[in-house]
């Protein structure tokens, strides 16, 4: 009966893996010889780590083996429906209990039904607004259904391909993160700050198979396109589609307009189904892939509405990039709540006034630099009437500072602090606050809000452990150790990269590499990043990455480089650089000469000549080097009144 069992459960759970083509494909019935015995721990099938079973159906399992049981457990079974028809089967979870698993009381989580249902509830009220453009939710779910039919039956798109795309927040983009997965693809958000030559690895890396570019990032589209021919001959490339305001010459609204009006979903065959995969910086010499599952997304979703107090039929300015963590989940948590999408291919902080004005915003988010240009924007017109109504802002990547949190709450935003990283499918933690604390002084209160609390609903846990004993550190808000998560919305795995999966999760705990202290009330607040990461304007910038840029011209001997604080972006990477003798150069000369090799955001905004300092081993003292650029204090020199 066990061996009956396990095959049943094998139907029921389909294995996936990567395809040597590129893609999360499902292993067929033939690939599967690993017997019955069924563990509830890593299967690392492949290049690709993912959690088989649910359940132990090995002998000695303590549910088979355990002799004190107190009733006899029948092994899970397949059985017709109760309906009597042969169409719909079941697993039996306890036949002494008469539970059952079947489709009347399970279904795989994914974020597609939250547009299925926002369709049905909220079908003729307002979905996505775009300058002139307006669509509702019965009219945007035609339009991504068209979208993903078009992807499957003129692409050939499949379940497990990856669609990438290039684009700011426009609402080809919104539609894209409804429209891949209900084509059972999986949606890639590439970075629009990326270069061409990362875009080529990028699509190389992931084997997208449709590539949509908006046209303003065409130039770069179409040079990756050129590399990826050139460097990889032999793979077939990705099509390329354009995306586009000029609707008559845009491929995507072509799928639009001519994508079969019907088409079955492909909803996920397992929750743990992949939905995104996106790329983060890191400390490597590329970003790694992050795969999220439809349960994690859908899971995330919920908890950052709950997080961030969005209730029904809300207004969201979209200023945090969709390409960010599928913009923080929050494309699926609007139409959770059957909400407003108010879509930005750029903006300032006017157009911020004015569209929260104009279209009755209630939420937005973005980084503290997106806070500064709002308080910023307000100084400078020296208007600082406060808003007709609150709006609430998340923010996160760090916190912002207390001149800039006074401001902006000043003017009647609510400001949310959240911490989380691409790992942990964006929003991890949120600093819940207290409403006595709203009697405290401004600069306590900015004390507080700094910190990155607790974890949110759908995380099982967040801690400050010593790394080295996985013990937790105590709550005394000064002994540092590594902010570690585990829980159901931590990623799936890297993609590709098995080492680095086991690595980051090593111990059964997420590892995050950011370095923390936990207060005696239990929250937690970051206190420097390890591996000296640099966080400007919202993008992790790797050290180690522009310093070896830096370590190639001619003139150089040593450099090192950290963070230097900044008004406006947050933080800027400043290089303190040691020559060759005899040699010479330019601080304009070495910032050049990074932008030609990296990203421009990527590139030192300061550079400083003179010997670096070091132990007896010969290493860096970064924490000198840091404190000399915190001396400097901020490159932009901005001015920022507000009442204490």
């Amino acid at each position: 009966m066990r061996a009956a069992a396990a095959s049943a459960i094998r139907r029921l759970l389909p294995r996936y893996s990567i395809s040597s083509g590129g893609g999360l494909h499902r292993h067929s019935q033939s690939q599967n010889q690993s017997g019955y015995c069924f563990n509830p721990h890593w299967d690392y099938t492949n290049r690709l780590a993912r959690p088989r079973a649910l359940l132990d159906f090995s002998p000695c399992h303590p549910r088979w083996s355990s002799p004190s049981s107190p009733r006899s457990v029948a092994s899970p079974q397949f059985f017709c429906s109760l309906s009597g028809t042969e169409e719909e089967e079941a697993v039996v979870l306890d036949m002494d209990a008469g539970t059952v698993r079947c489709a009347a009381n399970h279904a795989p989580l994914s974020p597609i039904s939250f547009i299925e249902r926002a369709a049905a509830v909220y079908g003729a009220r307002p979905a996505v607004v775009y300058g002139d453009r307006r669509h509702t939710w019965a009219e945007t779910r035609g339009r991504c259904l068209r979208v993903a039919a078009a992807l499957a039956t003129r692409f050939g798109i499949a379940r497990g391909d990856v669609v990438a795309v290039l684009s700011p927040n426009v609402p080809a983009m919104y539609e894209l993160h409804f429209a891949v997965p209900m084509a059972g693809a999986v949606l890639c958000t590439l970075n629009t700050r990326h270069d061409a030559a990362m875009v080529s690895v990028l699509l190389k890396h992931s084997g997208a198979k449709v590539f949509l570019v908006e046209s303003n990032l065409l130039d770069v589209g179409r040079a990756a396109m050129k590399r990826l021919a050139e460097s990889n001959s032999a793979a077939a490339l990705p099509v390329l589609l354009t995306i586009s305001d000029d609707t008559d010459s845009d491929d995507y609204e072509d799928l639009v307009r001519n994508g079969p009006a019907r088409f079955d979903i492909r909803w996920p065959a397992d929750e743990l189904d992949p939905i995104a995969l996106n790329y983060t910086s890191g400390t490597t010499s590329r970003p790694k892939g992050v795969v999220y599952s439809h349960r994690g997304a859908y899971l995330n979703t919920i908890a950052t509405v709950l997080a961030y107090d969005i209730t029904a039929m809300p207004t969201y300015l979209w200023t945090v990039p969709m390409f960010h963590c599928n913009g923080w989940n929050l494309p699926w948590g609007v139409a959770m709540q059957g909400g407003t999408n108010v879509c930005l291919r750029h903006f300032t902080g006017e157009v911020i006034f004015d569209s929260i004005t104009r279209h009755g915003v209630t939420h937005m988010g973005g980084a503290p630099t997106v806070l500064n240009m709002m308080a910023n924007a307000r100084t400078a017109t020296a208007e600082r009437k406060p808003l007709p109504w609150p709006v609430r802002v998340m923010t996160g990547g760090a916190p912002p500072p207390p001149r800039v949190l006074f401001a902006v709450e000043e003017l009647g935003f609510v400001v949310y602090q959240i911490y989380g990283l691409t790992e942990t499918y964006g929003p991890a933690t949120v600093c819940t606050w207290m409403p006595e604390w709203d009697a405290l002084p401004a600069e306590e209160r900015a004390r507080l809000k700094a910190r990155q609390g607790f974890h949110h609903v759908a995380m099982q846990d967040v801690d400050v452990m010593n790394p080295s004993t996985m013990e937790s550190v105590p709550h005394d808000g000064q002994t540092v150790g590594e902010v570690m998560f585990r829980g159901n919305t931590v990623m799936s795995g890297y993609y590709k990269d098995l080492k680095a999966t086991k690595e980051s999760m090593a111990g059964g705990w997420l590892h995050t590499g950011d370095l923390a202290v936990r207060h005696p009330d239990g929250y937690i607040q970051i206190k420097d990043r390890a591996k000296d990461i640099i966080i400007s304007g919202g993008e992790n910038i790797s050290s180690i990455e522009v310093e070896s840029v830096i370590f190639s011209h001619p003139a150089v001997l040593e450099a090192a480089v950290v963070a230097r604080p900044d008004h406006h972006w947050g933080e800027t990477p400043c290089a303190f650089v040691k020559l060759k003798d005899g040699a010479s150069a330019t601080e304009a000369e070495i910032i050049n000469f990074c932008r030609e090799k990296l990203p421009h955001y990527m590139a030192p905004k300061t550079v400083v000549f003179e010997d670096l300092p070091k132990t007896s081993t010969g290493k860096t003292q970064k924490f000198v080097l840091r404190d000399k650029a915190r001396a400097m204090g901020s490159l932009t020199k901005v001015a920022c009144s507000s009442k204490m």
